[in-house]
């Protein structure tokens, strides 16, 4: 009958029959366990000796039965014939002369059915993979028994397979009442005895045994204790667990050079391991070097410099160069954490699902060793190259920013992908990529703003090297690379909040270094993970030492901020529900902390996502910073037709018009954060007659509009990914934060390509052309028709659109007579009369020049009417993407106008939705379906169009 443990036993004694030594995973292994056997040959006797083998290993392998009471007969129910390499088991080898070999219930493994029959021993002989070597026969006992042992104090949970990784601390002038009941479950208990360090200390008969462990008594290290129980059939089990008394701490200085974090050494066999973590007790180390058991020889020195400002380190020697390390720090006997300051992490939870594609050969998290995210070091490592050493960054007021979602813009989402798509880059002209938060996040598909570690790049996207080489490359042709970094907040993996945190309250402990208790926002919509104290001078050195980090080593050219205005302290009421109102103490945080930025880089960028009041985002501006100037609203209103009331006044585009001196104002129309514009234009666009935004055609002619009252206008741009082919799916397909289609069949389009080539050569006029970098500017784009003026020693421009629905005519007002020029025609005018008439089509631009410049290529702003962009035939397109979950587009085309409705149905025929019901006009739509509802399951539904008498049925699949 099995004994059951209330602790599993990693520690084992070895147990040795003839030469051949061996230890079993439980210690003393029933006949229905999984059993974990290690065995070591080094001594083995035989004439063919094995040891020192160093091809592959063979078990022949049978066992010991014992029928009903009777005799026990050896090697029953072999596995496999002598030597059939095939069909034996092959054994894992450890190490030199160690290997080990796993059974998962003996009596399945061996096909013994009978229910009278008992295995007592597994039988072995070690082989090598050419027969030539071998050890001697090793019986390996199989135990039966009827009791059940539990400490019942100090009550432990002996996790991780052993009670080194989870003993029980001990101060040195403790006593400790050791308690232990043995429950007989079948048989009698014949005797329990308790062992101290191997040396018997208490026995019984009874089912109660206790003993007083005095720690004064002991020594400093690992105190193991034992109880061994024997029934009256005579046999036995145990349970065991560790008391650790931890040795003195000794209070020494962190030596001269290193720093928080991994400090590598000029030996490549050495690395110094330093915590900042005052009022802990004490730290040990544990990781892949001492099998993550808690070792004396692991505890860190202390180095005090002043009571709110301690430092736990230890220096690691004898490593193996080049290898791979993971480790953590185990704080006051309770806590571990992954070194905050490391550039990798394995996380026991995501690191699954990264595929050997993203990340070869990714070192596997220790399993069954440990708990929590855990840290990597390696020294020796190899250094990049970098190829690019001269690179200059453009000027402010030129660039061009690419905002960039690694998961979402190639399918196999990563670095190296980003770095094929470079020639992409090159041929839409902007100077700048600025990727969405790389450094690790909690779990794998994320925008990235729940960050966790600081200094790791995220492993979903790649190895660190593919980074470097992205940032290297885009150098090479001339782009700058930008981080955007979340120092607002960190989620709760991160180490710095698991160091100091209250499980009752959920919050930091107020004596949290780094964090605040709670937000200073009274919103919770402006409420997300943790708070940092960016008062606090240890949040202080830890975001200077950050922006160094990426500055430096990965040479990034600068960074975009998440939400600064969490940055102060002060407390924002809900009458300021997103802390909008001026703030000097904000202010001043920010200030110094790109001052310690600029010192590191003094050119690099630094872009906040402020979006505070005009005042506080002039100051800044004034200090050199960049700020976003979110005009999505009203470029989305221009977009789409609707201009009564201001909607659609784009005149916030222009910094001159917030009453800025600087131009460090990065407007966009689009962000990850905003509704995309062609959704909208397909999804609300305004008609009027024939005209229709919702038609395809037209809604792509709109996006070059805008475009052109976007990057002419000087100061700086940003646009996001995609915008440029007139991306279509809303930012709430699959969620929000969900995963987003990757359209790059849009080149094949011609009506996207077309609007990619005319924002290519707008961004030229603003990248190659002075006058686009002009103080000397004005706009009038309140209304449906817009101008705008530059004047400028190289050239004068002037920009007029026509963002209403019908054709009409404006006065440009030329600043002076004589000739002109038509940027994407090519041809002359003559102006003679500053008052010309000018006539324009719905949706149409002009741009001219006072200088002729290279003409674009011809047709890529052609006019709708001249595209014969109207279907000639009724069709309805199969959903994309499908399966899908939980949304997908359907698109169709109409010859003519008429009466439509477009709904879905279940497989009985059942309407689930009903997504048009309207008239409209000949044109290209799409329209999104979201299965959302819980009432709908996986599997197919139709979708039919029903238009002029005439029906389209298509079919999807809804795969939840």
């Amino acid at each position: 009958m099995k004994l059951k443990l209330t602790f599993i036993v990693l520690f084992l004694p070895i147990i040795i029959f003839s030469q051949t030594t061996f230890s079993t995973n439980p210690q003393y292994p029933v006949q229905t366990d999984k059993i974990t056997i290690t065995f070591d040959v080094k001594n083995a006797t035989h004439q063919n000796k094995i040891a020192g083998y160093t091809g592959k290993v063979y078990a022949h392998t049978g066992v010991t039965l014992k029928i009903g009471n009777g005799t026990q007969q050896r090697w029953q129910n072999v596995i496999g014939n002598w030597g059939d390499n095939n069909v034996q088991p092959e054994l894992t080898r450890i190490s030199t002369d160690v290997y080990q070999i796993t059974i998962n219930n003996p009596r399945n493994f061996y096909k013994v059915t009978d229910s009278n029959t008992k295995i007592t021993e597994l039988c072995f002989v070690i082989r090598s993979s050419d027969g030539t070597k071998q050890t001697e026969d090793i019986f390996v006992p199989i135990y039966f028994s009827g009791l059940n042992i539990s400490f019942d104090q100090p009550k432990i949970n002996v996790q991780y397979n052993d009670p080194m990784r989870s003993p029980y601390f001990v101060k040195t002038n403790d006593t400790i009442n050791i308690s232990v009941s043995v429950t007989e479950v079948g048989t009698k208990l014949k005797t329990a005895k308790l062992y101290v360090n191997g040396i018997e200390k208490s026995q019984t008969s009874t089912n109660q045994l206790t003993y007083k462990y005095i720690a004064n008594n002991f020594p400093s290290g690992k105190n193991e204790i034992k109880v061994v129980a024997i029934d009256t059939l005579d046999m036995k089990d145990s349970s065991t667990i560790a008391l650790m008394k931890n040795p003195e701490i000794k209070n020494l200085p962190l030596p001269t050079g290193n720093d928080f974090g991994i400090n590598y050494q000029a030996s490549p066999t050495e690395v110094i391991l330093a915590l900042y973590a005052p009022q802990k007790k004490f730290i040990y180390v544990i990781g892949d070097f001492n099998d993550w058991k808690v070792d004396t020889t692991y505890f860190l020195n202390r180095y005090e410099v002043r009571p709110d400002s301690v430092i736990w380190w230890i220096k690691l020697t004898n490593l193996s160069p080049a290898r791979e390390y993971s480790f953590q720090y185990f704080i006051d006997g309770e806590i571990r954490v992954a070194d905050p300051y490391t550039d990798k992490i394995l996380d026991p939870n995501n690191d699954r699902y990264i595929s050997t594609s993203t990340y070869p050969n990714l070192k596997t998290y220790p399993d069954g060793l440990t708990s929590e995210i855990v840290s990597v070091f390696q020294t020796a490592q190899n250094s990049y190259n970098w190829k690019t050493t001269n690179f200059t960054r453009p000027s402010k007021e030129k660039l061009v920013v690419y905002e960039l979602l690694v998961r979402d813009f190639t399918n196999a989402h990563t670095f190296k992908a980003i770095r094929d798509s470079i020639s992409y880059f090159k041929k839409l002209g902007i100077n700048a990529i600025e990727l969405m938060p790389i450094n690790e996040f909690e779990g794998n598909n994320s925008w990235g703003y729940n960050p966790s570690f600081y200094f790791a790049v995220d492993k979903y996207y790649g190895p660190k090297y593919e980074l470097k080489a992205l940032i290297d490359e885009c150098h090479a042709n001339g782009i700058a690379v930008l981080m955007d970094i979340v120092l607002n907040h960190a989620y709760g993996s991160n180490p710095m909040v698991r160091m100091y945190f209250e499980k009752t309250t959920g919050k930091p402990a107020s004596n949290n270094p780094w964090f605040n208790q709670q937000s200073n926002f009274a919103n919770p919509d402006a409420q997300w993970g943790y708070d940092f104290n960016h008062e606090s001078k240890a949040t202080q050195y830890f975001v200077d030492r950050v922006i160094k980090y990426w500055l430096t080593e990965y040479k990034f050219d600068g960074f975009r901020f998440d939400f600064t205005k969490g940055f102060g302290n002060n407390y924002k009421p809900m009458s300021d529900p997103w802390g909008s109102n001026y703030d000097a103490d904000r202010i001043r945080l920010l200030k110094r902390m790109v001052s310690k930025a600029w010192s590191y880089d003094p050119t690099s960028i630094m872009i906040f996502e402020h979006l505070a009041v005009n005042s506080e985002e002039k100051e800044l501006a004034d200090y050199g910073i960049l700020l976003w100037g979110n005009m999505n609203y009203n470029y989305s209103e221009a977009a789409m037709g609707y201009n009564d009331s201001g909607k659609s006044n784009i005149e916030g585009v222009s910094y001159l018009n917030r009453g800025w001196t600087k131009p460090n104002l990065v407007a966009y129309m689009e962000s990850h954060d905003e509704e995309r514009l062609m959704y909208k234009n397909l999804t609300y666009g305004n008609s009027l007659g024939t005209y229709n935004v919702k038609n395809l055609e037209t809604a792509l002619q709109r996006m070059k509009t805008v475009g052109a009252f976007f990057f002419t206008v000087p100061g700086p741009k940003m646009i996001w990914q995609f915008g440029e082919l007139g991306y279509d799916y809303s930012i709430d397909y699959n969620g929000r934060l969900g995963t987003k289609p990757v359209r790059w069949d849009y080149l094949n389009n011609l009506s996207r390509l077309k609007l990619f080539k005319t924002w290519a050569a707008l961004i030229k006029l603003k990248t190659d052309y002075p006058a686009f970098s002009s103080n000397d500017f004005k706009m009038s784009a309140t209304g449906y028709l817009k101008r705008m003026w530059i004047n400028h020693s190289t050239m004068n421009v002037v920009v007029v659109a026509n963002y209403g629905l019908f054709k009409d005519t404006m006065i440009p007002e030329f600043q002076n007579a004589g000739k002109w020029y038509d940027y994407f025609s090519g041809s002359e005018i003559n102006i003679s009369n500053k008052d010309t008439l000018i006539s324009l089509e719905p949706g149409e631009f002009k741009i001219f020049t006072t200088q002729k410049l290279p003409t674009p290529e011809s047709g890529i702003t052609t006019k709708i009417e001249m595209e014969n962009s109207l279907p000639n035939e009724f069709v309805l397109e199969q959903n994309y993407p499908n399966p899908f979950n939980p949304s997908t587009i359907l698109k169709y085309s109409l010859p003519e106008s008429g009466y439509v409705t477009l709904k879905v149905y279940d497989i009985l025929g059942r309407e689930v939705a009903n997504l048009v019901n309207e008239y409209q006009k000949p044109g290209t739509y799409s329209t999104e379906f979201r299965a959302q509802s819980s009432e709908l399951s996986s599997g197919v539904y139709f979708y039919r169009l029903n238009y002029n008498g005439q029906t389209l049925t298509r079919k999807m699949i809804l795969a939840k």
